[in-house]
């Protein structure tokens, strides 16, 4: 059979690109090299004996627009969280901490009980209604082509200031000239972070973009557990696929592409190592840039993309009590974060920068199975059991290079000591045993990323991120797939406004190929 488009890369924005091309009668060919779908958003069971399917990589939805959902008829249950984060500290001689809730009241009193006054309530609430503008006016762009910066820039006329700050200076002048107390800086601070190594004051603006993309998703920012665990969310994209006709080989290892005069060729490999060909007018890419340059047999574009985070999942039998005597349930809801002050923060990256680990490594978790206990079999529901998921900043992938097991081992005591410094008891008295009595604890370094799922550098964003408009005049009123190569185009992360869990450059890949404006 022959195809109107093959797509290389099976994860979320393939299968969404597929769904889109499929619908509107294309003949579609996706190719996946692991034996699943889904790529980094996939629930597994990592631990023998235990049942509990986990996300793996990828964890929470926020970028995915409810328009992509409703276009594709997805049958996805998002779950918004009551809390937002709880953030433990030591101040004043005592155990305490900041609890930002969907409720402003109990925001509002806990900064007050920690900082003393209600100065910090204000330049919050300030700062917010800032950010929020940007999801606000920002968000609708995404689904259509791309406009000028100068265009982005205009919807801002009415409050340039918010402009400014945020697309023309670092992220930390933002932070420092609107809020005074340190840990309510670094809980800003770390939106700008998450699987980007920067500084608050990068003049590269990486910081910035990272923010962008972590408070714009859907218009809200709200960043939301799917039910079900990462895995529903490419599930039902997969689902969306196959039933518009797209035919999606797993196992299917794609070893080079080559140009013709009227379309592309792409060369795959089998489980039992035959190779295969399969040919089409035009190519989607599904796969970061770098991969793209050596399936083409060119080098790949640099600088190398740098991965930055470290990744654990762990199964307790219960949450773990905490120092400041705050409800467990309350506080694992949100976002738990743990050494991420902003002077901690910066620490942390200059120590990292210069090629050692953190001594007091910055890392946030969050508790699926509060929000989502369908993760877990019944029995483990009725036994109390929770996941808890961890995610490691200032990590970059070559702090791991020269021996990655041995030193992410290393690593993951001193994250799990860090943590353990705001529990009233140890952490492996609630950590549960697999069939072989080993705790259920895994960590990821960046190059286990780059390993399993081909991310270089285990750059979770492909290459680092861009921004959402056109950076020159070629690019204006275009989709943002587009790469050096005439019949190849990007349809993954790596597009103009790839990154997270969303299907944007997915459904941007689609747009282009469908002639849609």
């Amino acid at each position: 059979m022959s195809h109107d488009v093959v797509i290389v890369g099976g994860g979320h924005n393939g299968l969404a690109a597929a769904a889109y091309l499929g619908r509107a009668g294309r003949r579609v060919l996706v190719l996946e090299r692991l034996d699943e779908t889904g790529g980094a958003a996939v629930s597994e069971r990592p631990f023998a004996g235990v049942d509990v399917r986990v996300s793996r990589y990828a964890y929470l939805v926020s970028m995915m627009p409810r328009e992509l959902i409703d276009e594709l008829g997805l049958d996805l249950d998002l779950r918004s969280r009551t809390v937002s984060s709880y953030t433990p500290t030591h101040r004043d001689g005592r155990d305490t901490g900041l609890l930002a809730s969907s409720h402003a009241a109990t925001t509002a009193l806990s900064m007050r009980s920690l900082t003393g006054t209600d100065r910090a309530w204000a330049q919050w609430q300030a700062f917010y209604a800032d950010a929020q503008q940007l999801a606000t006016r920002l968000a609708p762009t995404l689904l259509g082509t791309l406009p000028s910066k100068d265009e982005a820039r205009a919807l801002f006329s009415d409050i340039p200031h918010v402009w400014d700050a945020f697309a023309e200076r670092p992220l930390g002048e933002w932070i420092e000239s609107a809020i005074d107390d340190d840990l309510l800086r670094g809980v800003v601070l770390t939106d700008g972070l998450i699987g980007t190594f920067a500084a608050a004051g990068d003049a590269s603006l990486q910081q910035n973009r990272c923010f962008l993309y972590h408070v714009i998703g859907d218009g809200t920012g709200d960043w939301k557990v799917p039910a079900g665990g990462m895995g529903a969310v490419s599930g039902a994209l997969d689902q969306a696929a196959r039933k518009a006709g797209a035919e999606i080989l797993t196992g299917a290892d794609v070893i080079a592409i080559r140009e013709t005069t009227d379309g592309a060729e792409v060369t795959w490999r089998d489980a039992t190592g035959d190779e295969h060909v399969a040919s089409a007018p035009t190519v989607l890419a599904n796969v970061a840039p770098a991969v793209l340059a050596r399936l083409m047999g060119d080098e790949p574009p640099l600088p190398k993309p740098v991965g930055s985070q470290l990744k654990v999942n762990m199964v307790l039998t219960r949450l773990p009590k905490l120092k400041s005597g705050r409800d467990p349930k309350e506080a694992f809801a949100g976002t738990f974060h743990v050494d991420e002050g902003y002077a901690e923060l910066e620490t942390a990256f200059r120590e990292a920068k210069s090629g050692r680990l953190p001594s007091k490594p910055p890392s946030e978790l969050y508790c699926h199975t509060l929000t989502d206990p369908s993760i877990l079999s019944a029995e483990l529901r009725t036994k109390g059991y929770q996941t808890l998921t961890l995610f490691g900043l200032h990590t970059p992938d070559a702090l791991f290079a020269a021996d990655p097991k041995g030193i992410t081992a290393e690593y993951l005591a001193r994250t799990i000591a860090g943590f353990e410094a705001h529990l009233a008891e140890p952490l492996l008295d609630v950590i549960a045993l697999d069939q072989d009595g080993q705790p259920c604890i895994e960590a990821k370094c960046p190059l286990d990323l780059e390993e399993h799922l081909g991310l270089p550098g285990g750059n979770i964003f492909h290459r680092d991120l861009q921004w959402p408009w056109a950076e020159s005049a070629e690019e204006v009123g275009t989709w943002g797939v587009a790469t050096q190569y005439d019949r190849v185009l990007l349809c993954g992360s790596g597009a103009r406004r790839g990154g997270a869990v969303s299907g944007i450059a997915g459904r941007s890949a689609a747009m282009h190929l469908l002639g849609r404006r």
